[in-house]
């Protein structure tokens, strides 16, 4: 009977110290939170960098921001000493962000072999990238670069891709225009341009046409997969866990679904492709390589995995950035007369010469491009993951398995590196006067301006991207100007995915420059 009641009570002590330590819990945890808020107000960091607190981090503060996360942290990088913060995330997890041109030559070259594609990021993209270039490390990705590189290198791809852009610029988008202005429509610039851009790049890539921009502008399953591939890629970086779309995708429901369904699509479209050029080099050992695709096979590289996974990267990689890059540049010359001017007078001066030497001599323009880049970046930021510990130039400690991410659309609006007009369009930052009084371009090292990536990562279709975006500038502004469809005061708002550009939501309408007026219109 005692013993009994000895057990009773042991029971009913033991629920009453559980009870109050339940009780207990929130005042203990809100009584570390404001010790932890008066220590981080007390310290040397920015007042605006999120409070952080023990599990959760800084989660509130991520999760209010989560449509807003490259402006956020552009205005934590601008009030911060060294250009860089760390944000906590949940369960002690950590990620580095940087706007310091020496944390960022340190990450992308001086210490490039210890800041890794983590297995977070390369979880996610390993579905519809595979082993593509954008998705591995170490020995593959050297290879894949190797080979990469001298493809990338040789006259006959930069001759292919000329004829490639100048045959969908004349024949595809140039009518395209035309025919808008005389029916005075208005046009999705953005969707017209990531039309013309996949059109290009899929003929590059793998020698296919989709045939987007035709004036129908049809839809292409095989376009409309990739866009689905790219989207729903996108979802899983902004699950809340990453068990979240894991748990979908192992069930086949909801947004994994899709993704499956478009991957499946993309990739067995690919295939096809690989094994038909394949069969069709075999039949015809003469026949000349001139896309990417048809590069790699002929110097041995058959592998349809292989193959496959490094044309979709290709694919990827040049889909929207030059569309996304050449939409911010046109409403940036609407906003900036005094810089449309300059162009045009370069364009009238060019007329008549080759396409290469053109575009080479588009001095001006380049420099009204990088500009816009600048502050408009295709790729807004990207990380890397730490192999092991480490610590920055700026003195931060990097623990082994966090992230750091590096920044331009940030670094593209620092004082410290652009002046106090960073706000200003302002291409002649990247020119000066020879002693004829003629434009030369001033480059920056890549580290301050990391817009094409930098050291061995450096993105290998940079003067291809730039090529397009010269030629389509000179050809739609020899002819048209454009002005956006858009009342006074407007401002174009961004979409912002993951694996993909900046967007600017933004409708124009086309008019027949004075320029073309007076050239063609009135002979």
């Amino acid at each position: 009977m005692n013993r009994n009641l000895k057990v009773i009570s042991i029971m009913m002590f033991t629920q009453l110290f559980a009870s109050l330590l339940l009780f207990a819990l929130p005042f203990l945890f809100l009584t570390i939170i404001r010790r932890t808020s008066k220590s981080q107000k007390s310290a040397s960091s920015p007042s605006n960098i999120p409070k952080s607190y023990p599990i959760i981090g800084s989660y509130f503060a991520i999760k209010s921001n989560q449509e807003n996360r490259v402006q956020w942290t552009t205005e934590i990088l601008q009030s911060s000493l060294s250009a860089t913060f760390t944000l906590h995330n949940l369960f002690g997890s950590r990620q580095i962000f940087t706007a310091n041109p020496a944390n960022v030559q340190h990450m992308l070259k001086t210490h490039f072999f210890n800041y890794h594609k983590g297995p977070f990021s390369r979880g996610i993209l390993f579905d519809f990238l595979g082993h593509g270039i954008f998705n591995v490390n170490g020995e593959s990705w050297k290879f894949q670069r190797q080979v990469s590189s001298h493809e990338f290198n040789t006259k006959s791809l930069r001759k292919f891709v000329q004829t490639v852009v100048d045959t969908e610029l004349h024949d595809r988008l140039i009518p395209m225009l035309s025919d808008a202005v005389v029916d005075k429509s208005v046009l999705d610039l953005q969707d017209i341009l990531q039309r013309f851009a996949f059109d290009n790049v899929c003929k590059i890539a793998f020698g296919f046409d989709p045939a987007c921009l035709l004036p129908s502008l049809p839809s292409a399953q095989f376009a409309e997969a990739f866009e689905d591939a790219t989207d729903m890629t996108s979802e899983r970086f902004r699950a809340f866990l990453s068990i979240a779309w894991k748990i979908k995708r192992f069930f086949n429901v909801g947004s994994e679904k899709r993704l499956h369904t478009a991957v499946t699509q993309v990739r067995d479209f690919a295939r096809k492709i690989v094994r038909e050029k394949k069969q069709e080099l075999a039949d015809n050992s003469s026949l000349e390589s001139v896309n990417l695709l048809s590069r790699f096979l002929t110097s041995g590289h058959t592998d349809e995995n292989f193959a496959t996974d490094i044309v979709i990267s290709f694919i990827l990689a040049g889909r929207d950035t030059t569309s996304a890059a050449l939409t911010w540049f046109f409403w940036l010359l609407h906003k900036n007369p005094e810089v449309e001017k300059e162009i045009l007078k370069e364009i009238k001066g060019k007329s008549g010469m080759p396409v290469f030497e053109e575009v080479k001599d588009m001095v001006y323009t380049h420099a009204a491009l990088c500009e816009c880049m600048r502050l408009y970046p295709p790729v807004p930021l990207d990380s890397k993951t730490a192999v092991d510990d480490d610590i920055l130039p700026d003195g931060t400690v990097v623990k082994k398995g966090t992230v750091v991410t590096y920044h331009p659309y940030a670094m593209g609006r620092m004082e410290k590196i652009w002046g106090s007009d960073w706000a200003e369009f302002k291409p002649e930052r990247w020119l000066q006067r020879d002693e004829a009084g003629k434009w030369i371009f001033v480059g920056r090292d890549p580290y301050t301006y990391p817009v094409f990536q930098a050291g061995p990562r450096l993105f290998l279709g940079k003067e291809m991207a730039f090529l397009q975006m010269k030629r389509v500038v000179s050809g739609v502004l020899r002819q048209f100007k454009v002005v956006p469809a858009v009342e006074d005061g407007f401002q174009p708002s961004l979409v912002v995915y993951i694996i993909t550009p900046y967007f600017i939501v933004l409708t124009l309408q086309l008019f027949f420059s004075n320029f073309f007026r007076d050239k063609v219109l009135n002979n």
